[in-house]
């Protein structure tokens, strides 16, 4: 896990779609946060420190820390409004998360050795079938991002969510619910003019046409 993210919040008492038009004028961003049992709640951050921080991979897959007028709470990000075309994030939502309990997220995919794997090299095209992976774990668990190595992988073959090696106590959400969910995250394809070893297959199968 990286370093845990904090993120200072106020609670917010001035509801409505014309409260928030009124916080993003004054560069504030509007939250809400809710879960874990209680009564959801109104937030408001600093958009300057939100624009920052949001360019960060691990806030949107690690525990947050929101500083909440001096009270600490753990949370996870689960959804961010942003402008249509402005660089402004317009809502946050989070969700609490409590230490004893497992939580559910999705993981960015890394992909190791992607540009120097063998069957790369000979040609092969590399298909990202999933980007992320849904997991269950504890918060304290919680990795920032789950590595696949691709350095050998031949050309045809596809990588499943059963052949990743998760960190320990990091469970798919996926493969939980049967075999028929062992989705496929990754494949190498040979490339339109196919690897050297086929084309000198092909040729070998015509040599013993002729």
């Amino acid at each position: 896990m990286s370093d845990q993210i904090t993120l200072d919040a106020a609670v917010r008492n001035d509801l409505g779609k014309g409260a928030s038009r009124r916080l993003r004028h004054a560069d504030k961003v509007p939250a809400i946060l809710y879960g874990a049992g209680q009564e959801p709640q109104a937030l408001t951050l600093e958009h300057s420190k939100v624009l920052k921080i949001q360019e960060s991979e691990s806030f949107y897959s690690s525990v947050i820390n929101l500083n909440i007028d001096g009270t600490s709470v753990q949370a996870i990000l689960k959804d961010m409004q942003r402008h249509p075309f402005k660089p402004k994030v317009t809502h946050l939502d989070f969700l609490r998360v409590d230490a004893t309990q497992a939580l559910v997220t999705t993981v960015p995919v890394h992909f190791l050795n992607e540009d120097t794997a063998e069957a790369v090299k000979n040609g092969g095209v590399v298909n990202h079938l999933a980007n992320e992976i849904a997991v269950s774990c504890l918060p304290a668990d919680l990795p920032e991002y789950i590595e696949v190595d691709l350095a050998n992988v031949e050309i045809g073959q596809t990588i499943h969510l059963s052949e990743i090696k998760l960190p320990e106590g990091v469970e798919s959400v996926e493969l939980a619910k049967g075999e028929s969910h062992d989705l496929a995250v990754v494949g190498i394809t040979a490339g339109k003019g196919g690897s050297d070893e086929e084309e000198a297959e092909g040729e070998a199968a015509e040599g013993d046409a002729e």
